[in-house]
Order: structure tokens, then C-alpha cells, then sequence
């Protein structure tokens, strides 16, 4: 055994030799020890024990967390009453059994869903040979600027047609009149909180009077553009698409009318 024969016979041996602790003997066990021992009396944990000086009490946060029951406090009745150093943990409501609360899908189903009908048109007018359009630029938020065809809500009693005559008129400052119908636009948008179904009516149309400096505050700016151009100034894809289609509808100048290249649209001269 040697030097480690000590080790073997379960001794502790000092450098002068002598037994530190006594040998464990085979079989023997440690005593065992009283419950509630090395607490205070009367205790029976220690978060019981009485804070020291300038030391906190473990408040009810720890109670909980620790899994330990709820400190109570007995009044000279004998009766116990709840503890008062509430926390936010007895603030919160108690857990309920069943699965998890899940965040409802779809903000957006949530919004009071409605419908709004417009109504408008392409007012066509040829230069030599040359087929424009009226456009119009309007400024909304944060100063950006759209390029848009004109149109408007309807008045009450009046019909598609009359609608998109007078909302032409109104913000082209022309007369014109209709010669065909052409494709709807349908889309959506959020406005003070409502979802809102917009369909809007368009028709082709030629100019037969008016000046463009007669147009309404609704634009900023009203314009002549040809049809080639039309799609790099327009805004929106969908109109860009409709004017694509109209242009395919128009293949030589109408009856109705001539315009001329400062805006003002003169009647047709005889014979022309």
C-alpha cells in the first residue's frame, strides 16, 4: 500500500503522520440530521429566516419563483391574512390550461369593407395625323406628383355617361363628348380606416370645345400627350394599360373636331 495505504483505508493523515479523521468502517453511516437543523427554529426554510440589518426580505417574486407556498401573516386574532408587498407577479392574471393565445391572421380583415364607383375618359384629339390624349398631374402626400387620367364620383341621379362627361369637363376645362365605351379599372385602398372597392368607368371621347386653362383645382396641371408617350408620364400601370388598348381602338381622326397644338379645341371646318 505505501504511501497511498492511507488513502485505501479510507484515513486522512497530516504530514506529521497523525489521523485527521477517523477511518469510515465498512457499513457505518452518517447520522443522520434533524430536519429544520442549521435553520433558525421554528423555521422551515430559509427565506425564513429573519433579514439582517439593512437586508431585504425576499418579497413574494421570490416566493413564487423558489416554488415555495405564500407567506402569510397572522393577525392578533390568530387569523391569516395575505401578505401586502404585492410585486408584479401578483399583478399578473393566473395561467390558464388550454393552448396558447395566437395572433389573429389578416390586420387587415379587421377594416370595414365598402365600395365606390368613378367615372372618366380619353379625350382623343389628331395632329396631323397624330393621336393625343388629356392628362392631368395632381400632388399628393410627401410632394410626390401622379400623372393621371381625369375622372370623378357621380352626383346623385346622374348616370355613367353623364358622370364622366361633366368630371372631364371639370378638370380638363373641355367639352367633349362620348363615342364608345372602353375597359373598367377596378382597385383597392385604406382610407380613414375603411377599405374601399373602387371601380372605376371609363370612356373614349373626342373634344369638341373648352380650353385647357379651364380646368378645376382638381389638377395641377392638364396636358396634351401623344399616345406613344403616354405610357412613360402616367402613374399607374393600370391606366397605362387601358391607354395601350384605346390606342388600338382609334385608327383615324374623328368627325367631331380638329384640335390645335395650343390646347384649344376649334370646331371642324366644313369639308374637312
Amino acid at each position: 500500500m505505501g504511501a497511498h495505504g492511507a488513502q485505501h483505508r479510507r484515513e486522512v493523515r497530516g504530514p506529521s503522520g497523525r489521523t485527521l479523521r477517523q477511518p469510515v468502517r465498512a457499513g457505518a453511516r452518517a447520522t443522520p440530521r434533524a430536519p429544520g437543523s442549521g435553520l433558525v427554529a421554528g423555521c422551515r426554510h430559509p427565506f425564513h429566516r429573519p433579514a439582517a440589518p439593512g437586508q431585504q426580505r425576499p418579497g413574494a417574486a421570490a416566493w413564487r419563483l423558489a416554488g415555495l407556498p405564500r407567506r402569510t401573516t397572522r393577525s392578533r386574532h390568530g387569523r391569516s391574512t395575505p401578505p401586502h408587498d404585492r410585486d408584479a407577479l401578483d399583478a399578473l392574471p393566473p395561467r390558464r390550461d388550454g393552448p396558447p393565445h395566437q395572433r389573429r391572421h389578416g390586420a387587415v380583415a379587421r377594416l370595414r369593407n365598402t365600395t365606390a364607383t368613378s367615372a372618366g375618359g380619353i379625350v382623343v384629339r389628331f395632329e396631323e395625323g397624330v393621336p393625343y390624349l388629356v392628362v392631368g398631374s395632381r400632388r399628393r402626400d410627401r410632394g410626390i406628383v401622379t400623372w393621371t387620367l381625369p375622372k370623378g364620383t357621380p352626383n346623385a341621379g346622374e348616370s355613367r355617361e353623364q358622370t364622366a362627361i361633366r368630371e372631364v369637363r371639370e378638370e380638363t376645362g373641355l367639352l367633349v363628348r362620348i363615342t364608345g365605351p372602353l375597359d373598367s379599372i377596378e382597385y383597392w385602398f385604406v382610407q380613414g380606416g375603411v377599405r374601399i372597392h373602387k371601380t372605376v368607368h371609363y370612356f373614349l371621347m373626342d373634344a369638341v370645345g373648352g380650353d385647357l386653362s379651364q380646368h378645376d383645382h382638381e389638377f395641377e396641371s392638364v396636358r396634351w400627350v401623344s399616345f406613344e408617350a403616354a405610357p412613360d408620364l402616367l402613374t399607374f400601370e393600370t391606366e397605362r394599360a387601358l391607354v395601350a388598348r384605346a390606342g388600338q381602338a382609334i385608327d383615324e381622326p374623328p368627325e367631331g373636331g380638329v384640335g390645335d397644338p395650343a390646347g384649344q379645341v376649334a370646331p371642324a371646318r366644313q369639308g374637312a
